[in-house]
């Protein structure tokens, strides 16, 4: 069984990372390099930095703090936000990410996701997901823009054409959670875990050590993603790492 990955998440908008909820209320709580830095000394799988007010602003990501972070650690890093060609993404990845995370430009443009994994390979091409449950109930749409617009597309066939696209990866946030700290949206996660055939991080609602374990074992992620918890100091990422130990989740130690 493949170990699974605890993320913390940068959520970058002038320079500094926030935090809000339901994607709105946006706190700063400190600066992506040193942030950065800490989570790789404290044993996160992997790091996940968005540029949250880019494509809503209409400009391209910060080349320079993506430079910068990579130079201070040593593991997978994804980048998104603002990304709208083949020639922003070779960009992002000389400057030192690992992984491109397209959100807003797959759904304007859904064959860059294609040819961003020809290009560079799916193992590179992360598609994020934002959604929202229904009014009524029946499912999810895909929302862009940092959740501002609802493109009224269905999240589970959205998630199954990216997979047929060709991304290796799908990052999943609940709007409905995002924030709360009352846990992942594991109906969500779960339903999109079972219907695609590439790893699927949950992201969107983690507020307590229990919340990484229902995320794995009742959501059938592969990975989960925090930031409040992590950036507040309410749980180390080791800590993390032991509880799930104990519980017969495998990750690395």
């Amino acid at each position: 069984m493949h170990t699974k990955r605890i993320i913390p998440c940068l959520d970058v908008k002038d320079g500094k990372v926030v935090k809000g909820v339901n994607f709105l209320g946006l706190k700063e709580v400190g600066d992506p390099v040193e942030l950065a830095t800490f989570y790789n000394q404290q044993g996160a799988d992997e790091l996940v930095f968005l540029d949250i007010t880019a494509t809503h602003e209409g400009r391209g990501i910060m080349e320079d703090m993506v430079r910068r972070v990579a130079e201070r650690i040593f593991i997978p890093f994804t980048v998104g936000g603002g990304l709208r060609n083949l020639d922003d993404m070779k960009a992002i990845l000389r400057a030192g990410a690992d992984k491109i995370s397209l959100n807003s430009a797959a759904i304007k443009d859904s064959q860059l996701v294609k040819q961003g994994a020809e290009y560079f390979g799916s193992q590179c091409i992360v598609v994020a997901i934002d959604g929202k449950r229904r009014a009524d109930g029946t499912g999810w749409n895909v929302f862009i823009n940092g959740g501002r617009i609802d493109t009224g597309l269905d999240l589970l066939e959205w998630a199954k054409k990216v997979r047929d696209l060709g991304c290796g990866e799908i990052l999943l946030t609940s709007m409905d959670a995002d924030g709360t700290k009352q846990g992942f949206d594991l109906e969500l996660t779960r339903r999109v875990s079972e219907i695609v055939d590439i790893p699927v991080i949950a992201s969107g609602g983690c507020g307590d050590i229990s919340h990484f374990y229902d995320a794995f074992n009742e959501g059938k992620a592969d990975a989960a993603l925090a930031a409040s918890l992590f950036h507040y100091g309410e749980l180390q990422i080791n800590e993390v790492k032991e509880y799930l130990k104990e519980k017969k989740i495998p990750v690395r130690m």
